[in-house]
């Protein structure tokens, strides 16, 4: 299959050699097209092409094609846009049709546009689910697979600098296709990385959320070929791939920033236009829910700009709606992906945000998004949820939300002393029980960290045991985990906490001379080695456990400083023991005695060790213990 992609894509390169000699030809009047190419077959048979030129909207454009009609074209205020909608029908035949344009004055000319035959079947595109372990990376600090590509010429950031937090690392696409072998082999089945399109920022440019072009692969990351070469290597090890996209902003430097087609393109346009200060957002979540919220409140929300270097896309201009929707569909069928992950999901008109992730599930019902909805209250991302109940009779068609409300207990759950009323355990125990309120909670995503906050080795105060308990927690409980890069060898940003840039630090290995090298373990500490071990045989383990992926969920309050989660079905009991005691204890299991697991033989998943279980067991001390009884 990834020789195909080869082939259509060295098609594709060609017909746009052939498009820019038309270019040419007709003196540039077309610079772009946008979708640059489309398919035939979807549910949706229209497509709106943004064809940016020279007074375009000034020319009248003509198409003469069997199973294509031109319904109609829209001008921007801009005269250098003209938005075409046509109807595709479902029997048309994939190929290259024109559309010819006639100006005002002079002759008319044409351009090809490619309609591609789809090669899977829309059903074919399976999202992640809970039985999946996702392997999030921050590519340009994840392994550096080509250095030809650190510095390309032309770009606003052209210097790599290790030293520097906030700069260019030169991590690349060569660099995770080069290392699918070790995230495979740790148990990961699906990646999930920042964006990879192009950022073309005078600064800062490496994280990838200021996107300068949605159509773009950065070429520091690697070429569109590398990007499809990535997907397709992965689903042949049985990973599926996961893209951040960024449907609320973009970066200020994106090529339509100078020429913008509506005066309402983005959020308070035209405070930029004049060159007044940036309104930028009040981060007030809560006006999505909130019933006495204000207007006032409610429009800096969602349209006041994220931070003044993201200009903020207004959604409820219904060409910019349709833009970010064929956007998402256009990545889904040229990558295959295997989900999407939303950024910053809250701050976009929320009406629109439901029309996008319901066009998108209509296309491909067994796919699946995650929504990032960074709040600690579980009423909120409820809400956000597929399913939810709503009051204001919201439905968000999301499948996914993102855990925040458990991941926030973590330092305080693992940390407190248990020996005072309310803290310590028992505030995850009350976090998970909030799962009443979720439409579904399997299919949440759990973490520890992530790129915007604390390594979860930080957040534990470097203590190798909570660690353990954080992430064993993670990899057992009822949700879709997350796993950041180099959790698993104890990572850590304890020199400058809440520091991005130390967050997303190199991992070692990933650049030639690096002395210690993870994905060998060449140069770890036997702590990382350790903590790099025990992740590896949980990860490995839930792949195949029934009960972790789709079992019940039985949890005992917290006591003594030891609380106890099962998981369970018909083929097998999985149990998970949090002791923060740090000496030795005996376990009073008969509390546990409604699970059936007196006499019964369990195995240590992390040891490999077997015990038949009576009515204690001895604990040498803190940490996370998971055991698993075969039923058969």
């Amino acid at each position: 299959m990834y020789h195909s992609f080869n082939l259509f894509y060295r098609s594709r390169q060609l017909a746009c050699l052939v498009f820019l000699s038309l270019s040419c030809l007709v003196q540039s009047q077309i610079e772009r097209v946008e979708p640059p190419n489309w398919w035939v077959g979807f549910e949706q048979d229209t497509l709106q092409l943004l064809v940016k030129g020279k007074e375009i909207g000034t020319h009248v454009p003509f198409i003469q094609k069997e199973g294509i009609r031109l319904i109609r074209a829209s001008k921007g205020d801009s005269p250098n846009y003209l938005f075409l909608d046509l109807v595709i029908a479902r029997d048309a035949e994939a190929g290259t049709f024109d559309i010819e344009f006639k100006p005002k004055k002079g002759k008319a000319y044409s351009f090809s546009y490619e309609l591609g035959q789809r090669v899977q079947k829309p059903q074919d595109f399976g999202g992640f689910d809970s039985s999946d372990a996702i392997y999030l990376i921050t590519p340009d600090r994840f392994a550096n697979g080509d250095p030809k590509n650190d510095v390309v010429r032309g770009m606003r950031e052209t210097e790599v600098d290790r030293n520097e937090d906030y700069g260019r690392h030169g991590g690349d696409i060569r660099g995770i296709i080069d290392h699918l072998d070790y995230i495979g082999d740790m148990g990961f089945t699906a990646i999930w990385s920042c964006p990879l399109l192009t950022n073309d920022m005078p600064r800062s440019s490496y994280h990838g959320y200021a996107i300068t072009d949605f159509y773009q692969v950065d070429p520091r990351f690697g070429t569109m070929e590398e990007y499809i070469e990535l997907s397709n290597k992965a689903a042949d090890m049985g990973i599926k791939l996961i893209m951040d996209q960024v449907a609320n902003h973009c970066g200020s430097k994106h090529w339509w920033m100078d020429d913008l087609p509506f005066g309402d393109w983005l959020n308070f346009q035209e405070d930029y236009e004049q060159g007044l200060p940036l309104k930028t957002s009040n981060h007030k979540r809560t006006v999505n829910q909130d019933a006495y919220a204000a207007d006032y409140d409610r429009n800096l929300m969602s349209g006041g700009w994220f931070v003044s270097a993201m200009p903020d896309l207004n959604q409820r201009n219904p060409f910019m709606a349709k833009y970010i929707i064929q956007n998402s569909i256009w990545w889904i069928e040229t990558l295959k992906l295997g989900g999407i992950r939303q950024d910053t999901y809250p701050y976009p008109d929320k009406n629109f945000m439901a029309q996008w992730a319901k066009d998108i599930m209509r296309e491909y019902p067994n796919f699946n998004i995650v929504g990032e909805e960074w709040s600690d209250n579980p009423l909120l991302v409820g809400y956000w949820q597929d399913g939810a109940k709503n009051r204001d009779g919201y439905r968000s068609y999301l499948p996914t939300t993102m855990d925040f409300p458990i991941q926030t207990t973590f330092a305080a759950a693992f940390k407190e002393s248990e020996k005072e009323w309310g803290k310590g355990l028992v505030k995850l125990y009350t976090a998970l029980a909030n799962d009443f309120h979720y439409a579904n909670p399997s299919s949440i995503m759990l973490f520890g960290d992530n790129h915007d906050m604390d390594r979860v080795h930080t957040q534990m105060n470097e203590e190798v045991a909570l660690t353990q308990m954080a992430m064993a927690f993670v990899l057992t409980a009822p949700r879709i985990p997350q796993v950041y890069y180099g959790t698993e060898i104890l990572m850590q940003n304890s020199a400058k906490p809440g520091d991005h840039g130390l967050i997303r630090t190199d991992f070692p290995g990933g650049w030639t001379g690096d002395t210690v090298n993870a994905f060998s373990g060449e140069g770890l500490t036997e702590d990382q080695k350790g903590m790099q071990d025990f992740m590896k045989k949980l990860l490995n383990f839930r792949k195949t456990s029934s009960a972790i992926h789709s079992g019940n969920t039985k949890h005992f309050a917290p006591y003594d400083g030891v609380y106890a989660l099962f998981r369970y079905d018909a083929d097998q009991i999985t149990m998970l023991i949090l002791n923060k005691n740090n000496g030795p204890i005996a376990l009073d299991l008969n509390r546990f005695a409604e699970m059936d697991i007196a006499g019964k033989t369990f195995t240590n998943v992390v040891t490999g060790t077997s015990q038949t279980l009576g009515a204690v067991m001895q604990m040498n001390g803190k940490g996370a213990t998971v055991l698993v009884h075969q039923k058969r």
